[in-house]
């Protein structure tokens, strides 16, 4: 049973983004992190991707030596 669920009810033309904002920003940059991190592996499988292929992408587009 997954707890600490919080909800709003109402008509969705009515509602602005301030409860969404509020709850994120309540939360760490841990959970942030992990919430973005689950959506990407969600569509990786949606997609019918290898999820065990999933990474960060680490690109180097320009490297420079700066003058002493």
């Amino acid at each position: 049973m997954r707890t600490g669920f919080v909800e709003r009810t109402g008509k969705l033309p009515d509602m602005d983004r301030s409860f969404d904002l509020n709850f994120w920003q309540a939360q760490s940059d841990t959970a942030r992190f992990a919430a973005a991190w689950e959506l990407v592996v969600q569509a990786f499988i949606i997609k019918g991707k290898d999820v065990s292929q999933l990474r960060l992408q680490r690109t180097v587009e320009h490297f420079e030596r700066q003058p002493r």
